[in-house]
């Protein structure tokens, strides 16, 4: 089934062109089906590329999603032209009274910074207290999974050495997991972040589970036992010249960056990347809307989390 967009969104002609099913709010209504409310929360700068990142991957399952793009009232986006946010976003008040049955929180380039420094914090904290009340699960993309643990358990983050970089191998920690369903014992999936959370740290909440994690670049999923949170530390979303990008651009800058690892063949950046995790994304994204969203929701959206 399709992902349900506004037809002015810049995503839309990105998608038609990789043929992703979707479809126009006239056509979703004639359809006598209530369509899972996933809200988006794009704390990125590159607003429109991650939004249609995500959207590629929510419209790859039997269930119809309706989308809600949302950014921070108390942080003004400086790559992303104002009049898309006023067009295709709302902000935090906008919906506040509202149920949704899925909630994701992508990234943000501020890692590098303490939490309460991050100058739309209060507000991002706010929103996760709501979550709790207004939504059935919530999957929080690396500095936004790094935000939840610290924010819900005082799970702190530590600056790595040397930017974790590149496209690692990872290992099924809990293959009971209904998230896990259907992957490889074995599977890869990018990571770009500064800093780092830590098993020790983890272990000490019983609430919750490290569902997978890398040799190299460590903890990787990480669940509450109700399923209720979904943490994962890399960007399994990433197109697959999202690193190359990322990578070009320091360059440019002058920054100290490493070859990501085992991005390009060879690790010869001259080359063109092979993307080696796309599977893993589709299983990631389809089995938390089944499992985590679709199987447990109210048919009442109203009755979202008691």
């Amino acid at each position: 089934m399709p992902v349900k967009i506004p037809n002015t969104l810049p995503a839309r002609a990105t998608l038609e062109r990789e043929n992703i099913f979707i479809m126009d709010e006239d056509r979703a209504a004639h359809q006598d089906i209530r369509a899972l409310r996933v809200a988006i929360l794009n704390l990125m700068p590159t607003k429109i590329a991650t939004e249609t990142q995500l959207l590629r991957l929510l419209s790859n399952t039997a269930l119809q999603v309706e989308v809600t793009l949302l950014h921070t009232a108390t942080h003004q986006a400086k790559n992303t032209d104002a009049d898309h946010l006023l067009t295709h976003y709302l902000a935090f008040d906008d919906v506040r009274h509202e149920k949704f049955d899925g909630l994701i929180v992508t990234g943000a380039p501020v890692e590098q910074m303490p939490f309460d420094q991050v100058d739309y914090w209060n507000e991002l904290t706010q929103i996760f207290d709501w979550a709790e009340t207004n939504v059935e699960s919530t999957f929080n993309i690396c500095w936004g999974a790094q935000a939840g643990l610290y924010h819900r358990y005082g799970i702190p983050k530590y600056d790595l050495p040397r930017k974790m970089f590149g496209v690692f191998e990872h290992r099924l920690l809990n293959r009971t997991s209904s998230l896990l369903r259907g992957y490889d014992d074995i599977f890869l999936a990018p990571h770009s972040r500064h800093t780092e959370i830590r098993r020790v740290d983890i272990e000490q909440v019983d609430e919750l589970q490290i569902l997978a994690e890398s040799d190299d670049a460590g903890v990787y999923i990480v669940g509450t036992k109700d399923g209720r949170h979904i943490f994962v530390t890399g960007h399994s979303e990433y197109d697959p010249l999202t690193l190359k990008g990322e990578y070009d651009r320091d360059i440019d800058k002058g920054l100290p960056v490493n070859v990501p690892i085992n991005y390009y063949p060879q690790d010869d950046p001259s080359r063109e990347p092979t993307v080696r995790w796309r599977g893993h994304a589709n299983l990631l994204y389809s089995n938390w809307l089944n499992y985590y969203v679709y199987q447990v929701t109210p048919y009442d959206v109203n009755k979202i989390p008691q």
